[in-house]
C-alpha cells in the first residue's frame, strides 16, 4: 500500500497524506460526488473528474500489485525465482512488463519447442548457444542426438528441433521484446488497403493509406478499424524487420568462429518472424486501439457533461416536434410542468404534402394552449418541417419561438419499458415527441432515462470497449445529477437513481415513500425509505432538495451533518435560518469582512504615537480598494473557520450556498438559441457570419448547427488564431459560437465553417 500511495503522490503531485485519506475515504465505501462535495479538506479539493482518474488508477495499481504477488508466487512454486527476477517483477511499472518476465516460465500448450524438449533436443540447444565449439559441423555435433526412441530419426531433425527450442528462448526474452516493440512504436507504420469486394464507401481516403506509428491520431485508428471489422479494409503493421533481426543477430552471437552460427542465425530469423513479429503487431494494434478508445471515450464524457447540463427552459408551454416524412409529424403539447397536455399526428412532408391541413392542426394546437416555444427534432425532415414551422408562426399574432433539439436516443426512450411505464396507453411514436419537448423544458431529467451512449455526441461509440464506456458515462452523468441537485418531491426514479449512495431499488422506494406519505417536508424523513440506511443517508442527503421545507438548508447543498455550523455562522453574522428562507441575507460579504477591522496605515494619517488611535477611528479612507477588502474577507474567513470547528472549503460551500438557495448552477451554461425564421441551405454564401450552437465535438474539430439541414464542421485548423491542440480546449458541446462560412459544398450538404478572427 505505501508503494501505491507513493506513486499516486508523485503521478498526481498530492501530499501522500492526503491521497492516504482519500484512498480511506474510498475504500469506507464513499461515493465520487460525496467525497468531491463533503470531503475537500481531506483530499485537497479534488474535482468529481480528477477522483474518479484517481479511483480508475488506485484499480489499476492495486491489480498490478496482486499480478506481481500472483507471478511471483508461480515462479517460485517452479524453483526458478530468483532474488534478481523477483526485483525486476517487484519493480515493474505497467502490467505488461509484469507479462513480459513471467512469459518464459508461463506454461505453454503444445509448442515446436515443447515437442523438441520431450524428444531431448534441449542439451543440444544448449550447446549452440554456448557458441563454445569452433571445430568439426553442426552435423557432426547433432549425430549424439539422434535416437529412434524418442522419434529423431536424422541429423536434420536434431538440429531443427533445437533451432525451435532457441526461437522460443529468444521469443520469450523480455528485453528483446521490450526493444522490438519501441523499435515499432518508433519506427513502424499502419499500413490499410481496400479489400477485393471493397466498393465506394467512407473508408476511401484508406484503400491505398499508411501512416507512423507514433503519430497516427487517435480518430483514424478507430476509423481504420471499424473499415477492418467491415471488411472493406485490409490492416497491417509494417516493422523495420531487417534492422530488428540484425540487431538480435549481434545482441545473440557472441562468437563468429562458432560452428553453430548459422543454426543461430536461422533460429534467430524464425523466432523474429514465426513468433515475434506476430504477437507484437497484435500487442502494437492492441496499445494503439486501447488509447484511441480512451481518447474516445474520454471525449464522449466530456461532451456529454455540458449537454445535460444545459439549462433547462422553466415554466413554458411547448409544442414539440418529431418530424418525419412518410410517416407524418408528431406532436406533443407539455404544460409548463411537462404534463401531456394534447398530441397530433400532421403531414406537411412529402410524400402526402398535406401543408395547408397541417397549418392549421399546428396553429390551432398553439393558440388552444397557448404555447411559447416549439422545438423541433433534429432528425429525419428537420430542416423541411423547420421550414414549415417558421412559415406557420408568420400568422400568429403573438411572438412564439421555436429550436432545434438533438433527439439522438428519443427512439431508444419511445420503445423502452420506462416509457412503456410513464405512457401505458401513448403510442411510441408520439412518446418520442414528448421526450424531444422535456429535453427542451429539463434536459437532465429526461436526458438520464436513456443509455448515455446513445444521445450522440461521440465518435465511434459503438465500437469502443462498452464497459469502459458506460462506466465512464455513469459516472459523468452522476456527476451532473449530483452538482445540479434533486428535487425530492418532484424527482422520478430515473433520475433518484444516479444521486450519490442511492441505487435503483432506493429509489423506487423513495418515490413509494412519496406516493404513500405525500411530499417531503425535510431530510430526515429518508430515514424511513425502506433499504434507505444511516450510509446511504449520508452519501445522499445534501443532493436532495426540498422546496418550502420546514427547515431552509434542506433545499441547498449544504449536508445535515453542517447544519449546526451553518445555524452558528448565521448567529455570528446576526442572522436566523428565517434569513435564508426569506432570501433577506443582504450583502453577506461585508458582514464577514466587518469581522476584521479594517486598518488605517499610519504614515497616511501623518501621526503617530497617543493620538494614532484617537484619530484612526474618525478619519478613516473613504474607499477601500478591492484587494485590501480580498484580504480581510480572507481574514475573516479564517477566523470564522477556526471559531466554528470547520475547515475553509466546506465553510465556503456553506457560505455560496445561504446566499442563494436552491441555486441551479446550469444557469451558468449556455442557453439554447430560439429561433423565428428560418435559413435555407441556398442562402448560404462563403464569408457570411452566422450564429451556432455546437453539437458535437470530436478529435478533428466540432459540428455547429447553423440553422440549415446539416451541422457545418469547423475543422481543428480554424478553431482559433491560436495554435489548438485538442478542439475540446476552445468549445464545448451546447455552447453558442459565431462561425463564418468558408466553405459551401450544394452537392454534398456540406458546410465548412471558421471561428478565426471572430
Amino acid at each position: 500500500m505505501e508503494l501505491i500511495i507513493k506513486q499516486l503522490s508523485s503521478e498526481l503531485n498530492l501530499n501522500a497524506e492526503k491521497v492516504k485519506e482519500t484512498i480511506k475515504l474510498i475504500d469506507e465505501g464513499n461515493t465520487i460526488p460525496f467525497i468531491a462535495r463533503y470531503r475537500k479538506e481531506v483530499t485537497g479539493g479534488m474535482s468529481d473528474e480528477i477522483l474518479r482518474s484517481f479511483d480508475e488508477r488506485l484499480k489499476y495499481l492495486r491489480n498490478l500489485e496482486s499480478r506481481k504477488e500472483e507471478v511471483i508466487r508461480l515462479i517460485a512454486e517452479q524453483d526458478k525465482l530468483t532474488p534478481d527476477l523477483e526485483k525486476k517483477i517487484l519493480d515493474a511499472k505497467v502490467l505488461r512488463k509484469i507479462e513480459d518476465l513471467y512469459r518464459p516460465f508461463k506454461q505453454k500448450k503444445q509448442t515446436r519447442a515443447t515437442k523438441a524438449k520431450e524428444k531431448g533436443l534441449e542439451p543440444l540447444a544448449q550447446l549452440m548457444m554456448a557458441q563454445e565449439a569452433t571445430s568439426g559441423t553442426p552435423e557432426e555435433a547433432a549425430k549424439a542426438f539422434v535416437n529412434e526412441e524418442n522419434e529423431v530419426t536424422t541429423v536434420d531433425e536434431a538440429l531443427a528441433g533445437a533451432r525451435d527450442i532457441i526461437a522460443e528462448l529468444v521469443s520469450d526474452n523480455p528485453e528483446f521484446r521490450e526493444w522490438i516493440r519501441e523499435q515499432v512504436k518508433a519506427h513502424g507504420l499502419i499500413v490499410s488497403q481496400k479489400t477485393k469486394n471493397a466498393e465506394e464507401s467512407v473508408f476511401e481516403q484508406y484503400y491505398d493509406y499508411s501512416e507512423a506509428v507514433k503519430s497516427i491520431p487517435d480518430h483514424r485508428i478507430l476509423a481504420i478499424n471499424r473499415g477492418e471489422k467491415e471488411k472493406i479494409l485490409r490492416v497491417k503493421v509494417t516493422m523495420p524487420d531487417e534492422a530488428i533481426i540484425d540487431r538480435l543477430t549481434k545482441s545473440i552471437i557472441t562468437n563468429t568462429q562458432s560452428i553453430f552460427v548459422s543454426e543461430l542465425e536461422t533460429a534467430i530469423e524464425d523466432a523474429y518472424k514465426r513468433l515475434i513479429s506476430s504477437s507484437i503487431e497484435r500487442e502494437i494494434r492492441s496499445m494503439l486501439t486501447e488509447r484511441a478508445e480512451e481518447e474516445a471515450i474520454k471525449v464522449f464524457g466530456k461532451n456529454t457533461k455540458p449537454l445535460l447540463l444545459i439549462p433547462p427552459v422553466h415554466d413554458a408551454k411547448v409544442l414539440a416536434v418529431d418530424p418525419s416524412y412518410r410517416t407524418g409529424c408528431k406532436l406533443a403539447v407539455l404544460d409548463g410542468t411537462g404534463k401531456l397536455l394534447e398530441y397530433a399526428t400532421i403531414y406537411p412532408n412529402k410524400p402526402q404534402n398535406k401543408v395547408e391541413q397541417s397549418r392549421r392542426v399546428l396553429i390551432d394546437l398553439i393558440k388552444k394552449h397557448d404555447v411559447d416555444i416549439i422545438p423541433i427534432g433534429n432528425g429525419t425532415a428537420s430542416r423541411e418541417t423547420e421550414q414549415f414551422v417558421a412559415e406557420s408562426l408568420k400568422e400568429i399574432d403573438k411572438t412564439v419561438y421555436y429550436t432545434i433539439v438533438s433527439e439522438a436516443g428519443a427512439s431508444v426512450y419511445s420503445a423502452s419499458k420506462l416509457a412503456t411505464e410513464e405512457y401505458p396507453d401513448i403510442d411510441v411514436s408520439i412518446r418520442g415527441a414528448i421526450s424531444i419537448g422535456r429535453r427542451l423544458q429539463d434536459p437532465l431529467a429526461e436526458l438520464v432515462k436513456i443509455d448515455p451512449k446513445h444521445i450522440g455526441v461521440g465518435q465511434y461509440q459503438h465500437d469502443l470497449n462498452q464497459k469502459k464506456l458506460n462506466d465512464t458515462l455513469t459516472g459523468v452523468v452522476e456527476d451532473c445529477v449530483n452538482s445540479v441537485g434533486v428535487d425530492l418531491n418532484t424527482a422520478t426514479p430515473s433520475l433518484l437513481q444516479y444521486v450519490a449512495g442511492v441505487s435503483s431499488a432506493i429509489a423506487k422506494n423513495i418515490v413509494n415513500y412519496r406516493d404513500e406519505h405525500g411530499k417531503y417536508a425535510e431530510r430526515k424523513q429518508l430515514l424511513k425509505v425502506a433499504r434507505l440506511g444511516n450510509k446511504a443517508y449520508e452519501q445522499c442527503a445534501g443532493f436532495l432538495r426540498i422546496s418550502g421545507a420546514n427547515n431552509p438548508l434542506d433545499n441547498t447543498s449544504v449536508h445535515p451533518e453542517s447544519y449546526e455550523t451553518a445555524t452558528r455562522l448565521l448567529e455570528k453574522l446576526g442572522y436566523s435560518l428565517d434569513d435564508v428562507s426569506g432570501g433577506n441575507l443582504g450583502d453577506i460579504s461585508q458582514r464577514i469582512i466587518d469581522i476584521v477591522p479594517e486598518q488605517v496605515d499610519k504614515a497616511s494619517l501623518g501621526i503617530s504615537g497617543k493620538g494614532f488611535e484617537a484619530l484612526a477611528a474618525l478619519k478613516k479612507p473613504k474607499k477601500t480598494d478591492k484587494s485590501q477588502n480580498a484580504k480581510r474577507y480572507d481574514k475573516a474567513l479564517k477566523k470564522l473557520s477556526d471559531e466554528l470547528g470547520v475547515g475553509l472549503p466546506t465553510l465556503k460551500d456553506i457560505i455560496d450556498e445561504i446566499k442563494k438557495p436552491g441555486r441551479d448552477p446550469r444557469e451558468e451554461m449556455p442557453k439554447p438559441i430560439f429561433r423565428s425564421d428560418v435559413l435555407s441551405f441556398e442562402d448560404l454564401a462563403e464569408g457570411m457570419i452566422l450564429t451556432g450552437t455546437v453539437r458535437n465535438v470530436v478529435d478533428f474539430g466540432a459540428f455547429v448547427d447553423i440553422g440549415v439541414k446539416n451541422d457545418g464542421l469547423v475543422h481543428i485548423s480554424e478553431l482559433s488564431d491560436k495554435y489548438v491542440k485538442h478542439p475540446m480546449n476552445v468549445v464545448a458541446v451546447g455552447d453558442t459560437v459565431q462561425v463564418r462560412i468558408i466553405g459551401v459544398d450544394k452537392d454534398r450538404g456540406k458546410v465548412s465553417l471558421s471561428m478565426k478572427g471572430l
